[in-house]
């Protein structure tokens, strides 16, 4: 039987926490960011956590289930 592979992409994007939340970089903050105010800047620096009801589709791809 082979292996079933993790997907790679998703591997690259999501952490799990130790208390099993998913989290993710928020997107934004590359590139053009003069004309972007402070407080958003900040607050893009934030991880974001994967919603509940996307959680069971992201631990499919990171095969966690």
């Amino acid at each position: 039987m082979p292996k079933v592979k993790t997907n790679s992409s998703a591997k690259k994007r999501f952490k799990i926490t130790g208390t099993g939340e998913i989290t993710f970089q928020r997107s934004f903050k590359r590139h053009i960011l003069t004309k972007k105010s402070k407080k958003r800047k900040r607050n893009l620096n934030k991880k974001g956590v994967v919603h509940q009801a996307n959680a069971d589709f992201v631990k499919r791809l990171l095969r966690l289930k």
